[in-house]
């Protein structure tokens, strides 16, 4: 039985079954016609909005609905900031909880910092606020269960309520509305239907399984030995389960859901690795509802699941096979388990890693280091393309910008005006496309590059060579694409790294919402043309195939040569000290 649970199958299937029914529901509640708002369950959102002085739902252009995107977020971030700073002060401490701290950082002189940093602070504040979840801390040591609660969980409803938001304005312009709605009544929709609701049920399932929700402080044991265990324990259930549906990432304990009470079952593992993916594959859903134009949705929902499908299938052959390590060792021969649970297995251990990337979702049932080089390569190349479903509403936008790319691209072929349901794609939208596209691998290469050539980087890697070049580019990587996962190994709890990775978060996150907007704000203007027979159609085969290399293009003309340098010559290099006698 429990073999079954871990079947491949089962991850993906699940979800693509639940997101039909799922996606048609978000599309009611999250898209009501005017003569419903605030009718029925609408009532909920639309009165918690009039108790904080928001009246009557706005119609924002494209320019307000973004300074209320980045307004919000900037009390978000102060708010939370405030919070973890003042963690030792505020009540649910009572394991006492000191200030969140560089635990462990020494300085060039050698000198081990333990005081409140401000740059960890900062960094932990900026991948909460975008929706990333890059932990450069450990939650059981360094956090109390307020700052889980108020700061962290808080921040998992919020932040991916916050895309789901921008997603909705979005269509809102690619349909033909003059507005693109009220950005604070999306995100209080957003949290109040869809997300608190499932996050609810799937908390509940998760305690049955055996995980810890309680308030109490740590359990302490007496070892057969005869000495003394301290046991972490909290709200555990309440943070995994928004953590994995809004495609958070961030663990109440360090190792995540390699933890045993973070994942105690092989049900726990199918029930979060089914809810990393289930709302991003139901927004798809939603934006062919909404868009009325199924056939297309289910191209984008084809390419998406192709691309996902490919990197489970290479993750769990590359897992499977022998590590290089045991070559010629008195040793049974048998799949690489370095880094994985015993109760997961490679199987599972490689799925998850696919699928989580896949999300930007960032959470981890395994050590993606420990992977065979060509396994890492999965994880870290799902990042990089940064289309694939990705976060709650983000892996729409970024795959639109993709899409506005390929319909440019076959206009050029054809020497026509390029068409996107109805609406002339000109010079304006394409630049924008192709900035928001540019951005991410400049963030990730730049990065990289940087931290390779010093001794900040340098400096902070477990492995020399290529494999150390690979924990660098993974960890700008997650960043830039607001996943959160990383290759262990690297010393990045110090100020370099957490300033950082914390200005690559929001580089990352925000042009990547904000520049859809306004592409949607300019098309929305423009008036709908009728087809024709010169229209290029986006709801057939031959434009997910344009689609898919066009993604497949890009991406390898980005991030193929810092590849190569990375896991290819790592794989190179072991399969090469294998092969000796």
């Amino acid at each position: 039985m429990d073999w079954l649970l871990i079947h491949p199958l089962w991850a993906i299937g699940l979800p693509i079954a639940a997101s039909l029914p799922l996606g048609w529901l978000m599309w009611k509640a999250l898209d009501p016609p005017p003569d419903c708002v605030g009718r029925g369950v609408d009532a909920i959102p639309v009165g918690l909005l009039r108790l904080f002085g928001h009246r009557e739902p706005a119609e924002m252009g494209w320019k307000r609905y973004a300074l209320a995107l980045l307004t919000f977020n900037v009390a978000l971030f102060v708010l939370s900031f405030t919070v973890l700073w003042a963690q030792a002060w505020l009540p649910l401490n009572p394991d006492g909880k000191g200030p969140l701290t560089t635990l462990g950082y020494k300085d060039p002189s050698g000198v081990e910092h333990r005081d409140a940093d401000t740059a960890v602070i900062f960094n932990t504040v900026c991948s909460f606020v975008t929706n990333t979840n890059l932990q450069h801390y450990s939650g059981e040591q360094h956090l109390s269960y307020f700052s889980q609660i108020g700061g962290i969980v808080w921040l998992q409803f919020v932040t991916p309520a916050c895309g789901l938001a921008v997603m909705l304005a979005v269509i809102r312009g690619l349909r033909g509305g003059k507005h693109l709605g009220d950005f604070y009544l999306d995100t209080a929709r957003s949290v109040v239907l869809v997300l608190l609701p499932l996050a609810a049920i799937v908390a509940v399932l998760l305690v049955a399984t055996g995980m810890p929700m309680t308030f109490q402080g740590a359990a302490k044991a007496t070892t057969l030995e005869g000495g003394t265990q301290t046991i972490a324990m909290g709200p555990v259930a309440a943070e995994v389960a928004v953590k994995q549906l809004g495609t958070n990432g961030g663990g109440f304990f360090g190792p995540n859901s390699a933890h045993p009470f973070e994942n105690p079952t092989p049900w726990s593992n199918l029930l979060e690795v089914v809810s990393i993916v289930l709302i991003p594959m139901a927004s798809i859903v939603m934006f062919g509802l909404m868009i009325r134009d199924r056939k297309h949705a289910a191209v984008v929902y084809g390419v998406m699941l192709a691309l996902l499908l490919c990197g489970v299938a290479i993750a769990v052959w590359a897992e499977l096979q022998p590590s290089p390590a045991a070559h010629g060792q008195p040793v049974a021969q048998g799949a690489n388990m370095e880094g994985k649970e015993v109760r997961h297995g490679p199987v599972a251990s490689a799925t998850w890693a696919a699928m989580t990337t896949a999300t930007s979702n960032g959470s981890v049932n395994a050590m993606h280091d420990s992977f065979q080089p060509l396994g890492g390569v999965v994880p870290m190349s799902l990042m990089m393309l940064n289309v694939d479903f990705s976060g709650i509403g983000a892996g729409f936008l970024n795959m639109l910008m993709y899409v506005i790319t390929a319909v440019f691209l076959a206009g050029l072929m054809v020497g026509r005006t390029p068409e996107y349901l109805g609406k002339k794609i000109e010079a304006r939208e394409v630049k924008l496309a192709m900035l928001a596209i540019l951005i991410h691998p400049l963030l990730i290469c730049c990065g990289a590059a940087l931290f390779s050539a010093t001794d900040w980087g340098r400096g902070t890697v477990a492995n020399p060579g290529p494999h150390g070049f690979s924990e660098i580019l993974y960890e700008f990587t997650s960043a830039s694409a607001n996943n959160g996962s990383g290759f262990e190994g690297l010393a990045d709890n110090n100020p370099h790294w957490n300033i950082a990775t914390g200005i690559v978060l929001l580089l990352g996150r925000f042009p990547a919402l904000v520049l859809p907007i306004a592409i949607a704000g300019f098309l929305a203007q423009k008036k709908r043309v009728p087809p024709s027979s010169g229209t290029l159609l986006t709801n057939d085969l031959t434009f997910g195939a344009m689609l898919l290399g066009t993604v497949l293009l890009v991406g390898a003309l980005s991030f193929m040569p810092a590849v190569v340098l990375g896991p290819i010559a790592d794989h190179l290099a072991t399969a090469a000290a294998a092969a000796k006698p």
